[in-house]
């Protein structure tokens, strides 16, 4: 049974909507204004609520704000009850998040559709995100075995040869196994966070009012020194120096630092895995109808476009000669984070030639 709780300071209205509500065998709470209809959704977290706009002490967009501030309430659906209906309350209660409008009067019939047909929608939603874990759980429970055993072997291994051989090894050799563990270290902290930021992407992407304040914090970055410094750090790494070509358009994208790090350190790393030392990769940007365009381009194995449609978590092409190369995560996750901020990752790519990432992402040019 689906809990409703109705947030109304006019008694009269509020017993009608409740009454109606109840005879249709819903669950319903009901708060007579914004400040103990706030207190109520905290405590009980019903299915939906109703709420008006026009109430003394807290007012229904005010209940909304507080509601988007609360975790546990920031994802319920909201129908407004407004007396008003012009295009500008509409449109302020749609930006804060609202789902839907009932304007009064409304008909017994009107109230019940907007009811079901959303909650019919949270439904499908919750049903369809379900989904969604279930299916990572057991890609999660198939591959992370696997990619955490091969840096843990290898920690285990040099770490047990270093204890066993600890008054005859070489101060060298040892120093040399000392950086070996150290990489393999460095590798099985990338694997575990990446496995749980695209659990943390995967739940926001279901749920679009989370997605909407993640693009709407107001952060920013600029564009080309990150990209020049993670590029020649990265190359520099694996003494791939010479084959680095950079050129670079200065441009503010409206993403954070972090994140846009992150997009542009998953696609460098994985043109630098999948081509080989010697070949030329490319890094462009340029900044052109209202988005940076960023491109890597290099000269490996490629993809086919069957590969490339199917291109999803824990689903690295050509895995058995392919493996050691990590779990195939970066690109899923880059694609991930771009679409999140209101942008585009495509892939074009001709088998054992070139492949090009290219990045879309809303910003301005630098001044």
């Amino acid at each position: 049974m689906s809990q409703i709780l109705v947030i109304e300071d006019e008694e009269d209205i509020r017993s009608i909507v409740v009454e109606i509500l109840r005879a249709e065998n819903f669950d319903v709470i009901q708060a007579e204004n914004g400040e103990i209809g706030v207190e109520l959704a905290k405590k009980e977290s019903p299915d939906l609520i109703i709420c008006d706009i026009k109430m003394p002490k807290l007012d229904g967009y005010g209940v909304m704000i507080q509601l988007q501030e609360i975790p546990s309430t920031q994802t319920i659906t909201l129908i407004f009850i407004t007396a008003k209906s012009t295009k500008s309350d509409l449109r302020m209660g749609m930006e804060l998040g609202a789902d839907d409008y009932l304007t009064k009067p409304f008909t017994r019939d009107e109230l019940l559709g907007a009811v079901t047909t959303r909650i019919a929608k949270q439904m499908a939603f919750e049903q369809e995100s379900q989904k969604q874990v279930d299916e990572l759980r057991d890609c999660i429970t198939h591959a992370l075995p696997h990619e955490l055993r091969t840096p843990l072997n290898g920690i285990l291994n040099l770490a047990q040869f270093l204890i066993e051989d600890y008054d005859t090894i070489d101060r060298d050799e040892a120093m040399d196994m000392l950086q070996q563990i150290c990489v393999s270290g460095e590798r099985l902290y990338r694997l575990t966070h990446n496995f749980l930021l695209y659990a943390e992407l995967a739940r926001i992407e279901q749920q679009p009012k989370q997605a909407r304040k993640l693009i709407n914090y107001g952060e920013q970055s600029f564009t080309r020194t990150i990209i020049q410094d993670l590029a020649m750090q990265k190359f520099k790494k694996v003494n791939r120096k010479d084959d680095l070509h950079l050129e670079l358009q200065e441009a503010v994208v409206k993403i954070s630092q972090s994140k846009f790090t992150k997009i542009v350190e998953e696609i460098i790393d994985n043109a630098l895995k999948f081509s080989d030392l010697g070949k030329p990769i490319q890094i462009q940007s340029y900044f052109q109808d209202n988005h940076l365009n960023l491109l890597v381009i290099d000269q490996g194995r490629g993809m086919t476009p069957t590969q490339i449609a199917k291109l999803g978590a824990y689903m690295q092409f050509d895995r058995k000669l392919y493996e050691q190369q990590g779990s195939g995560l970066g690109l899923i996750i880059a694609k991930l984070l771009t679409e999140l901020h209101g942008g585009e990752l495509n892939i074009s790519s001709f088998p054992v030639k070139q492949t090009i990432v290219h990045i879309m992402l809303p910003g301005k040019l630098s001044i």
